[in-house]
């Protein structure tokens, strides 16, 4: 989710989301990436944007879309849509778009019908909040491999208060003016919901008050596990064994585990904290690497004081976690598990080593911040559910350097190892999960372009990372050949453990290699976009955010942010990610005018297609009261609501063949 500092990321929420905390990028990923390019091309069949321009002339001149995708060698079966920017989303011929739930439905017995002129924390905490973000999908009962019958976990980011609410005005400023009940009503909006639903005669809809629905908000409480339990720097006045916590903020993407549990991530958290201990207190220095600022983006410190810095220091401490609870168990107390370290997390998915142990990738969604992953100290264990409880309470984290000549390295974050030691403030392991951030500053990781979703491929062992865009990367931190100082469209990279490709990956290593996929942008147009030689006029894409692998081992691509770069809406897009299409991107779906595509999410028979649409109508100018668009419902006096939609082909069948 992009920052709105610059235009080529605007119409997104809020200020100081992404301000570049990071005081001394080094060894920046695009330097990596343009050093290698030329040699890459010439081995996968990425074709450079001068190419391209000529290749797209070619299509146009000839029939276009029809030309390239009867000549590609892709093996999807879908024909690609065109571009677009308008109040209506799209698929390709033969596809259905079925909204399955949407902000303000009922999620718990007790859920009023949604009043969105008369709104109430009460009702929105059993409805189903705004702003979705990460999908995923359980099946029922537990254990099966059922693909018509599951529970939905869906994160809700963050709240967009200009259309949530009439009368606010149409700046995201309106945040600051929320009274005391709509900020409550926005607490109630945040965290996640979890929702049975069914498939029949080929169409989904939730269960009414089914038994296992829950809603989790700002105010859940939930239990803080693993090192930094306890930590002096995790106590306030309202718990002060520092292991007990009221909810969670800003869950962006997520992820799973083997053992049937929910992790969701915790990711701009700064931006509900203010006070002048930003600039004056004893953990200021701290704060300005997270972010955190005087001037909070929301009304919340004017009414509780936990988020106000100078009565509660140590509150934002409590969150930049990964949150694990179990779906299946509505009563079930959510846990952040510290062990996993503290930063802007987006995602944590996870790949099983070939020793058993498990291997949880994240991306720190900030310009020049990091990609790390986490490693269980021991092997999960299938047969005894209840052994692994725990197990993300005890492990290894690590942060990633890229070299020049595609080697990578795992660098262990571990007290007492190199530069994390008393000397430079890390007096425990608590302290080093805490700050994050600077502790993976004193190793030397190297700085990226934004990460955000890192997901394992099941298919061929590698993990892609979806860099989605650093408009601030200079001139002088690139080579000569480098023509993506500022990239404002990001790219995608692949992260290669030993014995990727076979039964026997080493998720666990230390080291493996790197790859370019694809080098994101308008061919032709945006200086260093890199495609597949066969991409179509509208094959092309913007912003990469998060993305899932069908059973092929295809990548689908959501994106954030093409609005602004290139002036068409984000979307889906799927490619091959071997043989002769791979990289070979094409269109699938289009969003409707300011929304995101989040949380692409396939059923266990690849037949559904879950995504997230995340703040329709969050253009400029646009307010509950005069929307962009009224999606999904179009209805006078409705404003747009952030939904969750299935698609499927018409008559049934795998989606993308």
């Amino acid at each position: 989710m992009p920052d709105t500092l610059s235009p080529a990321d605007a119409g997104k929420p809020i200020e100081i989301e992404d301000i570049g905390s990071n005081p001394s990028p080094r060894n920046t990923i695009g330097e990596l990436v343009e050093r290698r390019l030329s040699r890459r091309a010439a081995l996968g069949g990425l074709l450079g944007a001068a190419a391209m321009a000529t290749l797209s002339d070619q299509l146009l001149a000839s029939g276009g879309r029809a030309l390239a995708q009867n000549a590609s060698p892709s093996s999807l079966g879908f024909r690609e849509i065109a571009h677009q920017m308008g109040p209506r989303d799209a698929v390709p011929d033969g596809y259905q778009i079925q909204t399955v739930i949407r902000w303000g439905d009922a999620v718990l017995p007790d859920a009023p019908a949604f009043d969105p002129r008369n709104q109430s924390a009460a009702a929105q905490a059993a409805q189903f909040g705004y702003n979705n973000d990460y999908v995923d999908f359980f099946p029922l009962p537990r254990g099966s491999r059922s693909a018509d019958h599951g529970l939905l976990a869906v994160n809700h980011e963050y709240a967009d208060t200009q259309l949530m609410f009439p009368g606010m005005g149409d700046d995201e400023t309106s945040r600051l003016r929320s009274s005391r009940e709509q900020a409550a009503v926005e607490m109630a909006a945040h965290g996640m919901s979890v929702v049975e639903i069914r498939r029949e005669n080929g169409r989904w809809a939730p269960v009414r008050a089914g038994s296992l629905n829950r809603r989790i908000t700002a105010t859940t409480p939930m239990r803080i596990g693993g090192p930094a339990a306890g930590h002096e720097r995790l106590k306030t006045s309202a718990d002060p064994t520092g292991t007990r916590v009221l909810g969670t903020l800003n869950n962006c993407a997520g992820g799973n585990t083997p053992w049937g549990t929910v992790l969701t991530a915790e990711e701009n958290f700064n931006q509900y904290f203010g006070g002048a201990a930003a600039n004056t207190g004893a953990q200021a220095a701290m704060y300005k690497r997270y972010g955190i600022v005087e001037k909070a983006s929301y009304s919340w410190p004017q009414y509780e004081d936990r988020f106000n810095l100078d009565k509660e220091p140590n509150e934002p401490n409590r969150f930049g976690w990964i949150v694990e609870f179990d779906p299946y168990d509505p009563d079930s107390v959510p846990v952040k598990r510290t062990a996993l370290g503290r930063f802007k997390h987006e995602g944590c998915t996870h790949a099983v080593s070939a020793d058993g142990r498990v291997a949880f990738y994240s991306g720190d969604d900030e310009r020049f911040d990091y990609v790390y992953k986490f490693v269980t100290a021991r092997a999960w264990n299938p047969e005894n559910p209840a052994a692994n409880r725990d197990l993300l309470d005890d492990g290894t984290l690590f942060v990633a350097r890229f070299h020049e000549d595609g080697r990578m390295e795992w660098l262990p974050l571990v007290h007492g190892q190199g530069p994390l030691t008393a000397a430079n403030g890390f007096n425990s392991q608590a302290d080093v999960l805490i700050e994050t951030r600077r502790a993976a500053d004193l190793l030397k990781a190297t700085p990226m372009d934004r990460p955000e979703d890192v997901q394992p491929n099941p298919a061929n062992g590698r993990i892609y990372a979806m860099l989605t865009n650093n408009t601030r990367r200079k001139p002088e931190q690139v080579d000569s050949i480098n023509p993506r100082a500022a990239n404002a469209h990001g790219h995608v990279i692949e992260m290669i453990p030993p014995g990727a490709g076979t039964g026997e990956v080493d998720h666990a290593a230390t080291e493996g290699r790197w790859e370019i996929f694809l080098v994101a942008g308008r061919p032709g147009v945006d200086a260093g976009a890199q495609y597949h030689q066969s991409t179509s006029a509208e094959g092309w894409l913007s912003c990469p955010d998060n993305c899932t692998f069908d059973a092929k081992g295809r990548v689908w691509i959501s994106t954030d942010g093409a609005p602004g770069t290139s002036k068409v809406a984000d979307g889906l897009y799927a490619a091959d990610t071997d043989g002769a299409g791979r990289a070979l991107t094409r269109l699938f779906y289009q969003a409707p005018t300011g929304a995101e595509v989040c949380g692409p999410c396939l059923t266990p028979d690849d037949q559904t297609m879950f995504l997230a649409i995340q703040h329709p109508g969050d253009d400029k100018g646009s307010s509950f009261d005069n929307p962009s668009t009224r999606w999904p419902d179009f209805q006078e006096g409705m404003p747009p609501r952030p939904s969750i939609i299935a698609i499927t082909r018409r008559g049934g069948g795998v989606i993308g063949s």
